[in-house]
């Protein structure tokens, strides 16, 4: 068993520690990975709200992970068909909140 230890990480120019038992460069690349994400979500939906931003950004990266398991345990997992329709909305009801403003 590995010693936890608290790394540093920037997501959205906000620092983060994470205490893990994980290695540095591990929790580096998923920082990365959740940044890239959601400065690409924040682009192309032009939601500013981080909580809002934060579930799409879970959603496509839940869709992401499905798409790589591939159909293995698809009978307890939901489809990701269904899971690109839910963030379709949660998009386009973001986009309905935005438009009220």
């Amino acid at each position: 068993m590995s010693a936890r230890r608290s790394v540093a990480v920037r997501i959205l120019g906000h620092e983060y520690r994470i205490r893990t038992e994980a290695g540095e460069e591990q929790i580096e690349q998923v920082a990365r990975i959740v940044d890239e994400t959601m400065v690409r979500i924040r682009e192309r939906t032009k939601t500013v709200d981080s909580l809002d931003l934060a579930v799409l950004t879970a959603l496509n990266l839940a869709n992401d992970l499905l798409a790589e398991r591939g159909d293995a345990g698809a009978g307890r997992q939901v489809p990701a068909d269904r899971l690109q329709r839910l963030i379709a909305l949660a998009e386009s009801a973001l986009d309905d909140s935005a438009e009220a403003r």
